[in-house]
């Protein structure tokens, strides 16, 4: 992985310093962040981008709450944190409410196009306004975590296989946590209060990280870091340090179509704009019965979908897609979902979001995909689904799902003969 240069917007010394800095490749980051290429604070070296002297790109001082200069080089001290951590990414956004993010939730929510999901939906005007999650907050330090989007490897064992989307197969979350525990760290000792805020329904992360200048909202409705694509998860320190924002990055998708087209139920409906109702990483997370026009297009997935990702050129240029990923975490054995106890079910894969955390959700998904993917001559697939599609089954939703995985088994039957 490249390494990390800061890099300062500051366009004068006496200016407060802008705490923004992105790692890049040299491959298309001018499509991805063509302002940096003509900024004249700025000297391409290599893969990095670098500040062209310190008498014009300060980064060494901010205004504190009382209005004076902290100690010089603190913000150095919260890069080097960020980049020992394995963050790609820092910025800092204002503290104000997100109205635009607040207004859009509410107009989606109202037109059903959240499918019933509740996160950020449940509450907007919450989920929109950092100030709430800190008494005396003033800025937001958010910081991007790259994770391998890499070629899959076969399934290690015999048996069907689900697929797990790849920001699922371990937990991200937690590396970013502590991640972003090191660089509040450096704000406390600097005498700051602060609070992580990740993967947390009282922060739309991609609005925190727009504003402070990480990347752009793509035609996917997922954040776009220049030279990392949306491979990428997002988190926040809210913080009562005074830190002078930083600047927006400029749209990179321009008239690009590839996951509006690409989307395998057309869940994007607009640029930006995902209908949940459609969205296979979505649906897999609902409750209730798996929409049946959908099924089909589920394959072999269990949890999540990476198709927007997989077809965004951004995120295809990113050295995160050249990564191999380990096949042990990334499929699960469909047969075994069926047959383990729901305690041993939520053992392993209890880290995931799961309705009301009932495993007959892992189930149905399972079901799903053995009717799209298993072999369909294995008489070992059949007498399990069947277990389930019996007339007497004690589960009605899973006992649907079963029936249609063997019609789904009989039409790929024919097929093959």
């Amino acid at each position: 992985m490249p390494v990390a240069t800061v890099s300062c917007r500051s366009s004068a010394p006496e200016s407060p310093a802008t705490l923004s800095w992105s790692t890049s490749t040299s491959i298309g980051h001018s499509k991805c962040w063509p302002s940096q290429a003509s900024c004249p604070n700025f000297a391409t070296e290599g893969a990095r981008v670098a500040p062209r002297s310190l008498a014009t790109a300060r980064a060494d001082h901010f205004t504190c709450d009382n209005g004076g200069v902290n100690a010089p080089g603190l913000i150095d001290e919260l890069n080097d944190a960020a980049q020992r951590a394995g963050l790609v990414a820092l910025g800092v956004a204002a503290v104000e409410p997100f109205v635009d993010t607040r207004e859009a939730l509410e107009t989606r929510k109202a037109e059903g196009l959240h499918g019933g999901m509740a996160f950020t939906y449940r509450d907007p005007v919450r989920s929109t306004d950092p100030a709430r999650i800190l008494e005396g907050a003033r800025s937001i330090v958010v910081g991007a975590l790259p994770y391998a989007a890499g070629a899959v490897s076969e399934p290690s064992f015999e048996a069907p296989a689900g697929r797990v989307a790849r920001y699922a197969i371990t937990d991200h979350y937690a590396v970013l946590r502590s991640a972003l525990d090191e660089v509040a760290a450096v704000l406390e000792a600097a005498g700051h209060r602060t609070r992580v805020v990740l993967d947390d329904n009282a922060l739309v992360d991609r609005a925190a990280a727009q504003r402070a200048g990480l990347g752009w909202f793509g035609h996917n409705a997922n954040l776009l870091v220049p030279g990392y694509g949306s491979w990428v998860v997002l988190g926040s320190i809210v913080t009562d340090a005074d830190l002078s924002p930083s600047e927006p990055v400029p749209d990179g998708c321009g008239t690009c179509r590839r996951c509006l087209d690409g989307c395998p139920t057309g869940a994007i409906v607009a640029p930006g704009v995902v209908d949940a109702r459609r969205c296979l990483a979505w649906l897999v997370q609902a409750e209730g019965t798996f929409p049946l026009e959908f099924r089909e297009a589920l394959g072999d997935r269990i949890y999540g979908c990476d198709e927007c990702q997989e077809v965004c050129p951004p995120a295809r240029r990113s050295p995160q897609a050249k990564e191999i990923i380990d096949a042990s975490s990334s499929w699960v054995d469909l047969l075994w979902m069926l047959q383990a106890e729901d305690d041993e079910l939520l053992s392993q894969l209890g880290r995931w979001y799961i309705p009301r955390r009932d495993p007959r959700y892992l189930r149905r998904n399972a079901l799903l995909a053995l009717g799209n993917s298993a072999d369909p001559e294995s008489i070992e697939v059949r007498a399990e689904v069947e277990r389930f599609a019996a007339p007497g089954a004690d589960d009605e939703m899973l006992q649907e799902h079963a029936q249609w995985a063997l019609r789904r088994l009989n039409e790929r039957a024919q097929v093959r003969t």
